[in-house]
């Protein structure tokens, strides 16, 4: 579905994601993991169509996009759910998930996608005339996740979501994610720092370190893997 060939890119000329490449397979949830700083969220930026490689390609169900704008990106199925949420403050909860469906048409498919999500975050639906602003992190995490899947992506790609967020709330929208993933077929591609969290989740991971893919394997091999234990659980 995606796939990633030797990836350079950066800001202001200078590189900070240096020939990384990778792939996803449709139904698949694949974690990138590593520390703050080693160019997670700027792959999901690249990808996404918010940042321009310096060499590399991207290819999405067969065709290169790392060349297209990031509103053509978001109609070929791929939904991007930031790092910090992004949420628009001064609106309800329910236009904050209208807007992630300003590209469907059918007005009967968005009352159907609004009522999936209620379903998916009841808390939504009981915050649904609510402005974002004034809900808590973990509840702006769930709409930010909702307002993406509102555009029935293909792909969704989620950016540290444990950013700010309690443990519990963390474990609350991890299972979301499972849920999505494995019952409704939903491909994702998470970025986190939250190691074990993200590779205890995760069909397959990879290994991101100073902007270089260092190793990958399923989830349980790299959480088993000398490298992680020592390197990110203290162990």
């Amino acid at each position: 579905m995606l796939r990633v060939d030797r990836l350079t890119v950066g800001y202001d000329s200078v590189p900070v994601i240096f020939d990384v490449s990778f792939s996803i397979q449709e139904g698949e949830l694949v974690s990138i993991v590593g520390s703050n700083g080693a160019g997670k969220s700027t792959i999901l930026r690249t990808i996404s169509g918010l940042l321009k490689p310096f060499s590399g390609t991207i290819e999405f169900m067969g065709h290169r996009i790392d060349k297209l704008p990031a509103h053509q990106i978001v109609k070929l199925g791929i939904a991007h759910v930031p790092e910090g949420r992004h949420v628009l403050g001064k609106m309800s909860v329910k236009d904050n998930l209208l807007m992630g469906a300003y590209t469907i048409n059918d007005k009967i498919e968005i009352q159907r996608l609004l009522d999936e999500m209620y379903e998916l975050f009841p808390r939504l639906k009981e915050r649904e005339n609510q402005k974002a602003e004034t809900m808590s992190g973990g509840e702006q995490q769930m709409l930010a996740i909702a307002r993406a899947l509102m555009s029935k992506p293909k792909l969704l790609l989620v950016d540290e979501m444990s950013l700010g967020l309690m443990p519990l709330m963390v474990d609350k929208v991890l299972e979301v994610l499972k849920e999505v993933n494995k019952k409704k077929g939903l491909t994702i591609l998470m970025v986190e720092q939250k190691v074990q969290e993200a590779l205890e989740i995760a069909d397959r991971g990879y290994i991101l370190q100073t902007g270089k893919i260092v190793a990958h394997g399923t989830g349980r091999e790299l959480l088993e893997s000398d490298l992680v234990k020592k390197a990110y659980l203290g162990m």
